[in-house]
Parts: structure tokens; C-alpha cells; sequence
């Protein structure tokens, strides 16, 4: 049974305190986790060690880093590599974000770097894809969307995929004030499953935990994650506010 997830990513928000304070209210919302389960928290990287400090007795809970470098190591001044994440405790390492695609230019290339850096590590990836709006207006989605995965994570084996996490981000719909209805959801996580079984059999595409990160929120997450193929969601800024995180976690 693939298992199901909700992501909080914090993006470039929050003072450590008010992190700290965000982190021990979604711990007291009383949220009973059923096996398969997984609550994951991504902070910005200066309070990746605090946060594990407060998670790690929380069964269920995990700490996830926002990104990572695509090298090893060096003469990188301002950069993470995954090996520093590992180092403090980190489990989960979110990559191929929108806004890094859009505003730092990451490509599918150097992506497929970070994932092979953060599986080497012993880290999860939770690698996101998803179309802008004008692949969507040209309905290309389907090839936009089957690039990324081919370039990004075809050179994987099955048993390296087993510990990757995807992230169907429809970009057109995050802050644009256009929604993603469920089905439109739906069709892109069948259709991603679709791919992976393609590539890595039926088995393999069973097993992937595939995420929704269209903007979820209280209202929406329990119509998001009763379709088939959503299990569960990437969340932004909901993630910020305990009871709304909270609230989408008992969607399940």
C-alpha cells in the first residue's frame, strides 16, 4: 500500500520562533496518523535542526528540506548539498519546486543530478512537475508534464524509485486565482501513474505516493484526496496556519 502524505513547505517564511510556535501547535491539533501516514514539515534551511529537535518523538512526522545543491560538494558559496542535509536529521528533500524551475531556471538536467545526490544520501526526494498556463491553454500538458519525468527521473532503477515521492504542481493554478477542479487533479495523477507503469511496470507505478500541489486547502483537500490517484498533498500557504494544515491532515 503506497502511502499517503501531507507536505507543509514553508517557502521563505516565518522567524524561527514563530516556526517553533507553528510546529508545536500542529503537534497539539490532536491528529491521530493511521499507518501509512506521513506528515511531513519543510522548513527554510536555518531551522531544519530545531525543527527535528521538536519532531523526531512524533511518530508519523517527518522533516523535509525545501532543496538541495546538484553537487556533491566544493567551492559553492551559499549552497546545501544533500549530504549536510543528511547530516541533521533530514528525511525528505523537496525538488523541482515551480519557483525554483521559474525563477532560478533549474532544469531537467540538473535536477536529475539532486535526485541521485539526495537518494545517495539516503534521503527521499518529493519531486515536483506540473505546466504553466499556456501549456495548459494549448492542452500539452501530457507531453510537457512526461518530459520532466523522462528527463529528470528515467534513468533511475525500479528499486531507487521505491523512495521517490512526486508532486503534480499545476502552475496555472497556484496564485493565479484559476482553480484546479479534483478531476483535473485526478486525470494528471492517472495519467503520471500511467507513465511510471509504462516505464516501470504496474507494480512500481502502484507503490508511488503521487501528491497534489495545486493549492489545497480545508475546503478542498477531502474532494482532492478521495480521487483514486491523489495521495495527498504538497501544501503551501495553508501549511502556515496550524489549524488549516491541521484541518487538511484529518481530510484523509
Amino acid at each position: 500500500m503506497r502511502k499517503k502524505i501531507v507536505a507543509g513547505n514553508w517557502k521563505m517564511n516565518l522567524t524561527l520562533a514563530q516556526g517553533e510556535q507553528l510546529i508545536n501547535d500542529i503537534l497539539a491539533a490532536g491528529l491521530k496518523l493511521e499507518e501509512g501516514q506521513e506528515v511531513v514539515v519543510a522548513t527554510p534551511f536555518p531551522y531544519l535542526t530545531k525543527a527535528k529537535s521538536l519532531l523526531q518523538h512524533h511518530p508519523g512526522f517527518y522533516l523535509a528540506a525545501q532543496n538541495c545543491y546538484s553537487e556533491k560538494s566544493g567551492a559553492f558559496t551559499g549552497e546545501v548539498s544533500a549530504e549536510m542535509l543528511k547530516s541533521v536529521g533530514v528525511d525528505y528533500v523537496i525538488l523541482g519546486h515551480s519557483e525554483r524551475r521559474e525563477y532560478f531556471k533549474e532544469s531537467n538536467e540538473a535536477l536529475a543530478k539532486k535526485v541521485d545526490l539526495v537518494l545517495a544520501n539516503g534521503l527521499k526526494p518529493i519531486f515536483c512537475c506540473g505546466e504553466p498556463l499556456e501549456v495548459r491553454q494549448a492542452e500539452t500538458q501530457n507531453e510537457y508534464v512526461a518530459k520532466q519525468l523522462e528527463e529528470s527521473l528515467y534513468h533511475l532503477t525500479a528499486e531507487q524509485l521505491k523512495d521517490v515521492v512526486i508532486a503534480y504542481e499545476p502552475i496555472w493554478a497556484i496564485g493565479t486565482g484559476l482553480t484546479a477542479s479534483a478531476q483535473q487533479a485526478q486525470d494528471m495523477h492517472a495519467f503520471i501513474r500511467a507513465q511510471i507503469a509504462g516505464k516501470y511496470g504496474r507494480e512500481a507505478a502502484l507503490g508511488l505516493s503521487i501528491l497534489y500541489g495545486g493549492s489545497a486547502k480545508p475546503s478542498n483537500a477531502k474532494e482532492l484526496f478521495s480521487s483514486p490517484d491523489v495521495d495527498g498533498g504538497l501544501i503551501g500557504g495553508a501549511s502556515l496556519v496550524a489549524a488549516d494544515f491541521a484541518a487538511i491532515v484529518k481530510s484523509f
